[in-house]
């Protein structure tokens, strides 16, 4: 036990890291999901929004499946979805303003991880099948990140202005009574983008009044109608608490239609198609493998010991001196003292083969020339005497001679070793 005693101050050490961040991982629940994902629970997820809309009655769904396919029913929900195609007709609008200082990254959106990796964006066939559905009489709200143009606000003919990023928080107000701000008198939010409206149809919903632009609109399309909202700030989990907003999100929800209410996951990443690897990456059964295979390494370095080398027990030491004395019987009885010579001159030439970097097959010629050329000519030329002996073993006494021979020589292979029997040694030079 007291040899082990390191080795469980370093297992202990291990499993206190791991539970450590097991721990941390777990209070950070929703941290891995995407920005604007209905999974996060960061302050800049749609968690509460989400939960907001299902404890409200709303009938909400995640969907983890492309767009190529869609029901009839369905009213779906983009939270900062990107997409294909999308573009900047007026950069030098956009970098007015923005100051100098803070750059254009409020463009893309901000990615979590390997969310940078596998996060798809929306295609332009699920474009193009989005347009189908809502030209068929279905709803759809859109809460673009940014201020860049995209083949669906093109269909829409909504042109998006970015606002000013040194603009402090903005109090919205609906510019008049609808539907869709029923109970609303005020929302708080941070505005990305400002929208420019089609002439002909569009509702404004969410009106910045002393810039008289605004920020929210329904646009109709076909026989259906778009929500479109450029403040993404107003769907996080930081801004729902705030003034009217909350309300904003259930008038707007039951304005637009019965519902199912489908909240688009599949663009920030879960999809249903997703890999056992990438399963246990996403939801921390990593952390349970990693446990496992830790265990499995304990377990392993656990059979290894520090110390001194134990003697062996008494049973295997008398089972092993007793299968030594039977051997040497049934040799000694058969006469096989050449074939025991042969056995003892072969052992010693693979020994002495490997102290050359020879292979274990090596003739005994061919060792006995690699000692010479690396200085060791006592090596070979005791190698060549056993040799030479082996071969004139006739009883028991010189086969026990070889054997002494052969093992004072084996102890002259490294210097550091215990000194050489220097008789024994010449005896066998000699002859």
């Amino acid at each position: 036990m007291r040899d082990r005693f390191p080795l469980l101050v370093v297992a202990g050490l291990l499993v206190t890291a791991v539970a450590g961040a097991w721990l941390v991982r777990g209070a950070a629940r929703g941290g891995f999901a995407d920005t604007l994902s209905t999974w996060r629970a960061q302050p800049d997820g749609a968690r509460a929004l989400y939960l907001l809309a299902e404890e409200s009655g709303l009938p909400v769904v995640r969907r983890t499946a492309d767009l190529n396919i869609l029901r009839e029913e369905d009213t779906l929900v983009l939270l900062a979805v990107e997409m294909m195609g999308a573009r900047e007709d007026d950069p030098d609008q956009t970098a007015l303003a923005a100051q100098r200082d803070d750059g254009l990254e409020d463009e893309e959106v901000p990615r979590t991880g390997l969310n940078r990796i596998h996060v798809p964006p929306l295609s332009k066939a699920e474009v193009e099948r989005l347009l189908e559905h809502v030209r068929g009489g279905h709803s759809l709200v859109y809460v673009p990140w940014g201020s860049k143009e995209n083949p669906l606000l093109d269909a829409l003919e909504v042109k998006l202005f970015k606002a000013d990023t040194s603009l402090p928080m903005r109090t919205l107000v609906p510019p008049l009574s609808s539907p869709y701000t029923l109970g609303v008198e005020r929302v708080e939010a941070k505005v990305q983008a400002y929208l420019t409206l089609p002439p002909e149809g569009a509702v404004p919903v969410l009106w910045d009044e002393p810039l008289g632009m605004a920020v929210a609109a329904v646009v109709p399309y076909g026989l259906g109608k778009v929500l479109v909202v450029g403040a993404p700030e107003l769907a996080m989990n930081q801004a729902l608490a705030r003034a009217d907003n909350a309300q904003f999100w259930l008038s707007s929800l039951r304005a637009l239609g019965p519902g199912p209410y489908e909240f688009d996951e599949h663009h920030h990443g879960f999809t249903n198609e997703r890999s056992v690897v990438d399963f246990a990456r996403r939801y921390g059964l990593h952390f349970a493998v990693g446990q496992l295979l830790l265990g499995l390494c304990l377990w392993a370095m656990a059979l290894k010991r520090f110390g001194r080398a134990r003697p062996p027990p008494e049973s295997v030491r008398v089972g092993g001196t007793d299968a030594l004395f039977a051997m040497s019987r049934l040799y000694r009885e058969g006469r096989h003292h050449a074939f025991a010579a042969g056995l003892l001159t072969r052992g010693l030439t693979q020994e002495l083969a490997m102290h050359t970097g020879l292979p274990a097959h090596a003739p005994m010629k061919t060792v006995a020339e690699g000692l010479a050329s690396r200085g060791r000519e006592d090596l070979a030329n005791g190698l060549r005497a056993i040799a030479r002996n082996a071969e004139a073993v006739s009883d028991e006494r010189e086969l026990q001679e070889l054997a002494s021979r052969a093992a004072s020589l084996r102890q002259r292979i490294h210097p550091s070793g215990p000194p050489a029997r220097a008789p024994a040694a010449s005896s066998a030079e000699e002859s």
